[in-house]
């Protein structure tokens, strides 16, 4: 009983990592593309209909190609854990790890 209610909790975590993991634009499917926040159906389609035609080469390329992404919204889709060949968009703040958030919360303790 306990060995199953520890792999049970083993998934749980495993798939609660998902949500932030990276998800890079060259490999992704609609479903990894549609969980990045600011990217929806029709933008997940558009990326793949452009990603068709060739993977795209840096966020540069992926700027031009993918019609109603700037700069500005590249970065948020950076941020968001978009990547293009592994990399995040220059200009993009690193998000902080879990620890850094505890320490800045308000009322939390050291």
């Amino acid at each position: 009983m306990m060995k199953k209610l520890m792999m049970a909790v083993a998934a749980l975590v495993a798939t609660m990592g998902f949500a932030f993991a990276q998800v890079d634009v060259n490999k992704a499917d609609a479903a990894a593309l549609d969980a990045v926040k600011g990217i929806g159906p029709a933008k997940s389609k558009a990326i793949l209909d452009e990603r068709a035609k060739g993977e795209f080469k840096d966020w540069a390329d992926f700027e031009t190609r993918v019609k109603g992404v700037g700069e500005k919204n590249a970065i948020k889709l950076s941020e968001a854990g978009l990547q293009v060949n592994g990399k995040s968009r220059d200009g993009a703040a690193a998000k902080p790890a879990k620890a850094d958030k505890m320490a800045a919360a308000p009322g939390a303790k050291k």
